[in-house]
């Protein structure tokens, strides 16, 4: 296998005047790349890449997942789009402990959320998001837009290298025969890297979708072989149950920044995190200092640590539960004032049993020469979700319930139809009128703190895109350790020690996976992530 550690390889920023994408995968940049040629928009692009990515990524997304968007549109509107299905009508916390304890063989009072399994299947957001995203700001049709994916599913592609280690978890995770037919070779092993990978039954029911539309996953027979799967497993999923869904446009929450002014999803999303480390960091001066400087990251993580914990406390579905407004200045400026030389050491975050300190996502940006700029975000919450596939549709199933509590005084504990939390996160920031930036990192809790680092690089040091994505960057764990890469300088981690911080040296792999756009003044710019396998393209 390949050490996904190295870092060899020279990147610098692509620059174009027609369009750009950028992904964690190269042949689905490139079909996001041809909708661009062919006339499409950003978003028809977005759609096309991330149906792309379910296919030649499916270690990460899927159309049993959830999709999330945030873009300005050419004529300046900022908005954000959001397709996450909850729990089904019949998972409530004491059906679900019952349902437990029975398959574990315990008392139902010792009953805790599983991490994978049927009750941990809430309703997959992805079909009818990528069909309001492509009827509603797109140009094309959503059966043109899937054809680079079905095309890919059918005819083949060779698996790409940290891809094709990831898959690996799947040989352990798929049980049933169709699960591990549809994804693993021979249905025994995963592919290893360059070898050929065809996924025909998921390109079956792309193709379904693309001739019949995506009510075919909530109310046809796709929706009927999900609510199959689910109840032969012993979870609550009914057709009705996925009939029931709508995805959404929604109101950006937003903050400036260094004169910059940030977008981020509202709750259930963990945007407000993101918000709140910004306006904190800019309150203690983090950016004054160079970006090796430990006084500069020591300011950047407090503010870090302190939006995790007012953020995993009080984020959960608006609908079942008042969130405040973590994004104010007058609370930043608040919570700063907890600030000092040395680590805060009461302040812990997490939401418990949530699960979701690294999980696996896709997130996509693309720019078009009409002023669209769009980060697009996809998961199953982790890796390849629940362990389930729905009968022969090639399609498996998230584990995005995993994150609620069974705890009934959690805000996020469990309810029939509630949202869980949500780590997923696109972004887009305004520098001023004809100066726009989408961008996201991908990776469970690391997102709100990817984003932080990743603008913070560009605003605070003048970097240019790529460079704000290759630097090295930390990470607060939920044990409290400070996690950084062995890249940066030899005191900078010996300098935060003394500083009070839990300091540990991570693999470039716990850092996530960061992918940005931008039109400056109509100059297109675009940068991928050089922990993954991806990369920027334009035209």
């Amino acid at each position: 296998m390949s050490d996904p550690d190295r870092f060899t390889s020279r990147r610098s920023t692509v620059y174009a005047s027609n369009g750009v994408v950028a992904t964690s995968q190269p042949l689905a940049s490139r079909a996001g790349l041809s909708i661009l040629e062919a006339g499409g928009n950003a978003f028809d692009a977005a759609v096309a890449t991330a149906a792309a990515l379910n296919v030649v990524e499916p270690t990460s997304t899927g159309l049993g997942g959830d999709v999330f968007a945030l873009y300005r549109t050419a004529d300046g509107e900022v908005g954000a789009m959001r397709s996450c299905g909850g729990a089904p009508e019949g998972a409530t916390i004491e059906s679900v402990r019952e349902a437990v304890a029975e398959e574990e063989g315990i008392d139902s009072s010792e009953a805790e959320m599983p991490f994978t399994g049927p009750h941990t299947v809430t309703v997959p957001g992805t079909a009818r998001g990528w069909e309001l995203t492509a009827e509603e700001l797109g140009t094309m049709g959503l059966g043109e837009l899937l054809g680079p994916a079905i095309e890919y599913a059918t005819e083949g592609y060779p698996a790409s290298e940290l891809i094709a280690g990831s898959w690996a978890h799947a040989e352990d995770l798929f049980e049933s025969e169709h699960a591990r037919q549809a994804y693993l070779v021979d249905g025994e092993r995963a592919p290893e890297v360059g070898e050929r990978v065809r996924l025909p039954r998921l390109g079956e029911s792309m193709r379904t979708i693309a001739d019949r539309g995506a009510d075919v996953v909530y109310e046809g027979e796709i929706a009927e072989a999900i609510a199959e799967e689910v109840q032969r497993a012993g979870g609550f999923m009914t057709v009705d149950d996925l009939a029931a869904f709508e995805p959404e446009f929604v109101d950006p929450v937003s903050t400036t920044y260094g004169g910059v002014e940030v977008y981020e999803l509202p709750p259930n999303n963990q945007g407000l995190i993101a918000l709140e480390a910004l306006n904190v960091a800019e309150e203690l001066g983090a950016g004054d200092y160079a970006p090796d400087d430990p006084e500069g990251i020591h300011r950047y993580a407090e503010a870090m640590k302190l939006a995790f914990h007012d953020g995993h406390r009080y984020i959960t579905d608006p609908e079942y539960e008042d969130v405040p407004d973590l994004a104010t200045k007058e609370y930043a400026a608040r919570r700063a004032e907890e600030v000092g030389d040395r680590a805060l050491s009461d302040v812990s975050f997490g939401v418990p049993n949530a699960n979701a300190e690294d999980a696996d996502t896709v997130l996509l940006t693309v720019a078009d020469d009409e002023g669209n700029v769009v980060s697009y975000i996809n998961s199953r919450f982790a890796g390849f979700g629940s362990g389930l596939v729905a009968g022969d549709t090639g399609i498996a199933l998230q584990n995005r319930g995993a994150s609620f509590s069974l705890d009934p005084d959690h805000p996020n504990h469990l309810e029939p139809g509630k949202r869980p939390f949500h780590t997923l996160v696109p972004a887009v920031a305004r520098f001023d009128e004809d100066d726009w930036l989408a961008f996201g990192v991908m990776g469970g809790y690391m997102q709100p703190q990817g984003h932080l680092q990743v603008l913070t690089n560009v605003v605070d040091h003048d970097m240019p895109l790529q460079a704000a994505l290759d630097r090295p960057r930390w990470r607060y764990l939920e044990s409290g350790e400070l996690a950084i890469e062995e890249r940066f300088g030899n005191s900078v981690p010996t300098k935060l020690v003394r500083k009070g911080h839990d300091v540990r040296i991570a693999p470039p792999v716990r850092f996530g996976g960061a992918q940005a756009v931008r039109n400056r003044n109509g100059v297109l710019s675009a940068a991928t992530e050089p922990r993954k396998d991806g990369t920027a393209i334009g035209f």
